[in-house]
């Protein structure tokens, strides 16, 4: 693979290490991910697929082993750095949405940019932009409370990618959806991804939902497979 644009290299972490309850999560973690390429991560509950997400996501640190985000050694930057990384580079959904309750849906895929210097203007064109792609312009001023779990998790999907980055890094995204609702929010998140050419590294415990992704990547016993 050449060019990756995330490289997990010898990734080590252990929990209570040293103490009683010492738990070895990751084992010498090795991957790749590749400019627009959409690669699922499948584990069991427990398995440390969360831990690696957020290694990879630079909100942990790994006892060993390197993250490279567009051939930057994380581990020989600054707080400063990475948090800038994290920022512009990186985009983040979870199980549940986490949106904003006293702001309504728009604002939600607003803020990030203003926090990242964009005009007001701007971020208003393209948080309208992304819901358009996903569906739910038409409830661009309603607050969480009044949307759907499915909307929610939408807008949830624009606000990670309202500042453009390079890898979005999804945990179970649709893990607390219906099936059918899930399927559907999923197939609008794989559009999304294919349109703007970014790659994915996406955890979820559906074999069906792995299957339309480009790989599918096993953690046992602290390592992928």
């Amino acid at each position: 693979m050449s060019d990756p644009v995330l490289e997990l290299q010898g990734i080590h972490k252990t929990y209570n290490k040293g103490r009683p309850g010492e738990v070895q999560v990751l084992r010498g973690v090795d991957l790749q991910l590749a400019r627009g390429e959409v690669v699922a991560l499948v584990a069991p509950s427990g398995a440390g697929k969360s831990t690696l997400l957020h290694i990879a996501g630079l909100l942990d640190t790994p006892d060993s082993g390197a993250v490279i985000i567009a051939g930057q050694d994380m581990s020989r930057r600054s707080d400063r750095r990475r948090t800038e990384v994290r920022r512009n580079d990186l985009g983040f959904i979870y199980q549940f949405h986490h949106l904003l309750p006293e702001f309504d849906a728009l604002e939600n895929i607003v803020l990030p940019q203003l926090a990242n210097a964009v005009p007001g203007n701007r971020a208003e064109r393209r948080g309208m932009e992304l819901l358009g792609r996903v569906g739910v312009e038409a409830r661009a001023r309603h607050r969480p409370a009044e949307l759907s779990g499915g909307e929610q998790q939408r807008v949830a999907f624009c606000r990670a990618l309202a500042n453009v980055p390079r890898v979005l890094l999804a945990d179970e995204p649709t893990g607390n959806l219906d099936p059918e609702t899930a399927d559907r929010v999923f197939a609008a998140l794989m559009d999304l991804v294919r349109e703007t050419g970014l790659s994915a590294l996406i955890a979820t415990h559906n074999p069906e939902l792995a299957a339309r992704m480009d790989r599918v990547l096993r953690l046992e016993g602290g390592r992928l497979v």
